[in-house]
């Protein structure tokens, strides 16, 4: 039977060498108020500590002085298991310092594992994440040099196929944010942006004989309709109620408590623009970009749209009417919105839908979609893709291994290179003003996000598009299909090339 606790009193019921599992999503929907009785806890009696945390999507707010921050950087943590760390501004720099362990693993590989726990299973089989980084043929998932758990991505071979077996260590506590709970211990997720893996951890804590504890917004009296009960509270231990955080008026448009047509998604968006850091939309660079890859969309496509450039993609499709003939989806669940960006990635305005997140990877890793729009750091001549980690710095894979895996179309949507590149359109003709001093098509990516082998094996079209050319993948390697108008086949391209590629 569950209690209403005080975050504090909620907290005491974690011990040392629990492992923690939080349900939230990149810098959204995390349970603040109980990281931060974790931290308060930890800095009075050093406990609790050897602790292990696992979240498919990462559990920051972008603010280094907040949430699980200040206890991860004084020692509380000794392993954590993420498919991201974007959000996370000083966890991600200590783990380059190998102050404890990390492991990045694809996001929904981390999801399917959970859910697995949760049925009884040790771990779920994935044929995501074969033949890149996380591959233990290849680097394996730890990111530091004291990751050497080899027990997290195994590679087996069933029924003659092969496979990664991903399994996670037994959950013991799960740390939730929900929007209510009822008089019966229930909890609603009515104004939460997304439900994430909520009910798996839960089902998964309590099959563990662990602790799950809650943390919501209100109490209410009337029981939520069965429907909308993620959580039942008979897997729930303790309910923490806080006064919810203020928002912006913007992302009231993010709980789908009204209905937002077609027509205003741009409206709202904008709103969402003014208070939620994004990149600038305005640049030639992102616009040539998104313009020449918005046209492989095609009418009923199921689309995925990746942050930073690939976002373009989105403006044009509108603007050429493509944006209301597609479905977008995003990695959090939900589904036939517009997928916004920012501080509040992984919410979508207007949504039609939005399930459990390890539903929407079961979509994504069957090939459910038809075209996806992806991020590169780093291509090679082979066309394997960087997109995970650059010089010094990394932010995790995310759901970019799930997605690129299966999806009949990929679309990379990239600069040739970066730091200082300068480009202008004028009248449909290209000039590049200034090159980067960074190259982005390099000889050898330095980690692989995504095997342009198993994209031929797979029979995947995948296209890098870029602000002067776009090129092909074939089994050969890169092939230039298109040179646009204004830019120099020679100066241009081939010279800065450090590869041979088919013309």
């Amino acid at each position: 039977m569950y209690e209403i606790m005080s975050s504090d009193e909620a907290i005491r019921l974690i011990r040392d060498g629990d492992c923690i599992c939080v349900n939230s999503f990149v810098g959204i929907e995390s349970p603040v108020e109980l990281h931060e009785a974790i931290y308060r806890r930890y800095q009075r009696m050093q406990s609790p500590r050897h602790l292990t945390i696992i979240s498919s999507a990462g559990f920051g707010v972008w603010d280094e002085e907040r949430n699980a921050e200040g206890y991860i950087r004084e020692g509380a943590v000794d392993r954590l298991i993420c498919g991201h760390f974007g959000a996370m501004l000083s966890t991600k720099k200590l783990v380059l310092e190998d102050r404890f362990e990390a492991y990045n693993l694809p996001l929904g590989c981390i999801s399917h594992a959970i859910r697995a726990q949760a049925g009884g299973l040790p771990g779920a089989l994935s044929k995501v994440g074969l033949d890149i980084f996380v591959d233990p043929r290849k680097e394996g998932p730890g990111i530091n040099r004291i990751s050497i758990d080899d027990s997290l991505v195994k590679y087996v071979e069933v029924d003659g196929e092969e496979f990664l077996y991903y399994k996670l260590p037994k959950i013991t506590v799960a740390l939730i944010k929900g929007t209510a709970a009822d008089r019966k211990g229930n909890i609603s997720f009515d104004d939460m942006f997304m439900s994430g893996d909520a009910l798996s951890i839960c089902q998964a804590v309590k099959a563990n004989h662990g602790k799950v504890i809650v943390q919501v917004d209100r109490l209410v009296d009337t029981p939520s309709r069965p429907r909308n009960a993620i959580i039942p509270g008979c897997l729930v231990d303790a309910i923490v109620v806080t006064e919810p955080e203020e928002r912006n008026e913007a992302y009231s448009a993010l709980t789908g408590s009204f209905e937002i047509p077609y027509e205003e998604w741009s409206v709202w968006n904008e709103k969402i623009d003014t208070v939620s850091a994004k990149l600038p939309k305005n640049s030639a660079v992102g616009n040539i970009i998104g313009r020449r890859a918005a046209k492989e969309l095609r009418v009923d496509d199921i689309v995925n749209i990746g942050i930073g450039l690939p976002e373009m993609v989105s403006r044009h499709a509108r603007k050429n009417g493509m944006l209301d003939m597609v479905t977008l989806t995003v990695e959090s669940g939900g589904i036939g919105g517009f997928p916004v960006s920012g501080e509040a990635f992984g919410a979508m305005i207007g949504a039609s839908s939005v399930y459990d997140m390890a539903n929407q990877f079961d979509l994504y890793d069957n090939g459910g979609l038809d075209i996806c729009f992806m991020g590169a750091l780093e291509v090679d001549g082979q066309g394997n893709v960087n997109a995970h980690r650059g010089p010094g710095a990394f932010a995790g894979i995310g759901g970019f291994a799930n997605i690129t895996a299966k999806t009949p179309t990929v679309v990379f949507c990239m600069t040739f290179n970066t730091k200082g590149l300068e480009v202008s359109q004028k009248k449909g003709v290209v000039t590049v003003e200034k090159e980067g001093t960074v190259p982005k098509l390099v000889d050898k990516v330095a980690s692989v996000s995504f095997s342009a082998k198993r994209a031929i094996a797979n029979g995947q079209k995948v296209l890098y598009v870029t602000e002067r050319c776009v090129f092909r993948l074939t089994p050969k390697g890169l092939k230039l299909i298109e040179v646009y108008p204004g830019i120099d086949l020679e100066k241009d391209i081939l010279e800065k090339l450090p590869f041979e590629v088919e013309i």
